[in-house]
């Protein structure tokens, strides 16, 4: 791909606004769209994004090709379209890109959770979507940065490898070729499967903040999340619930990556536990806790990785009683029905695949219920 690849950035968040500057400082024409004009005004007005790193990494003013907020302008000349945006809003985005989409566009979640590609192309497809279009996921955030202003994002880390997977495998290829003058840092993740059930946020964020809940709102925060919060019996139930993804992994034919796999592999962290393991990862000294529970590690990572895995373990005969509980709690203390909000199998599109059909549609795309 040439510089002249045009690329969209959805969402204006820490992220978007990274990514968006990023790329206009590697010299890709940008097109940066948020729905509410209000948070972009100041972009809008200075026509970029300062961006600035730590350790030397890419810095300066990125200026942008266009900023809007309408969707169909967004979308006009875009090649890439980049949704970086939570997970909660995906299916939001799908209803309203799905009118403007034409064929050969390549659209990547950033990342996708759990089932954010599946929920994406049901989506388009029951909004009369006709373009040949794919969808992608990452497994992650390829950036560790935050916000520092209306017109100003920093980057602390860009990540050495993140998975990708398209819908189908068979186009995973054609995405990694798309991003690579980008991205060459991302890596074909095998299938969107994969890279959602290899989503360790659903099993460290929901059941740490709720197992802290008391603390979290006693102190609003003020402790290390991952050092005072993951005490041996929390970590103990991080354990379980990390079994029961890697069981509902293996009951899909998928060798999933455990708890302490991850963190050997994401920071060379080791231990014979993951209170051990966690314990003896430096960057997470000084990482604060959530301010208050209303937060994505539950608002987020409850409705679009957790609620999934465990319909797809109750699915295909796993027991997951560790995470219904943990959906359970967060239905109690937020008054609030996850298993309904959440990406239930209907919502993906699978509700009647058995194992086979499942795997031939995100490998192949054939088998699907559409």
């Amino acid at each position: 791909m040439s510089k002249e690849t045009h690329y969209t950035v959805i969402g204006a968040g820490n992220g978007g606004k990274t990514m968006a500057a990023h790329l206009a400082l590697m010299g890709f024409p940008v097109t940066l769209y948020n729905r509410t004009p209000e948070n972009v005004a100041a972009i809008k007005t200075r026509g970029g994004i300062e961006l600035e790193s730590h350790e030397g990494g890419p810095h300066g003013f990125g200026r942008l090709a266009l900023v809007t907020s309408d969707m169909g302008e967004a979308l006009e000349r875009a090649k890439v379209i980049m949704v970086v945006v939570p997970a909660t809003g995906h299916a939001d985005i799908a209803r309203v890109a799905a009118p403007h989409l034409r064929d050969g566009q390549i659209v990547v979640l950033n990342p996708g959770r759990t089932g954010g590609a599946l929920e994406f192309v049901k989506v388009l497809n029951d909004n009369g979507c006709q373009a040949d279009v794919t969808v992608a996921e990452a497994e992650t955030l390829i950036y560790a940065s935050r916000s520092d202003g209306p017109a100003q994002a920093r980057i602390f880390r860009i990540k050495d490898a993140v998975p990708l997977a398209a819908l189908p495998a068979t186009r995973t290829q054609r995405v990694l070729e798309a991003l690579t003058t980008a991205y060459p840092r991302f890596i074909d993740g095998t299938s969107v499967l994969h890279t959602s059930l290899n989503n360790m946020g659903a099993i460290f964020h929901p059941a740490l903040t709720l197992f802290n809940a008391g603390r979290i709102e006693s102190t609003g925060g003020e402790f290390q999340f991952y050092i005072d919060g993951v005490t041996p019996s929390v970590a103990r139930i991080l354990e379980a619930l990390d079994r029961e993804r890697v069981t509902v992994a293996a009951a899909l034919g998928i060798r999933a990556r455990t708890g302490l796999e991850w963190l050997r592999m994401a920071y060379d962290a080791n231990g014979a536990t993951l209170h051990e393991a966690i314990h003896n990862q430096p960057g997470y000294r000084g990482i604060k806790a959530p301010p208050t529970l209303n937060h994505r590690y539950i608002t987020e990572d409850v409705p679009m990785s957790l609620v999934p895995i465990a319909a797809l373990g109750q699915r295909y005969g796993v027991r997951v009683r560790g995470m219904d509980s943990i959906v359970r709690q967060a239905c109690i203390i937020h008054q609030t029905d996850y298993w309904r909000r959440g990406r239930t199998l209907d919502k993906l599109g699978i509700t009647q695949l058995n194992v086979d059909e499942v795997m031939r549609y995100v490998m192949e795309g054939r088998g699907n219920e559409q």
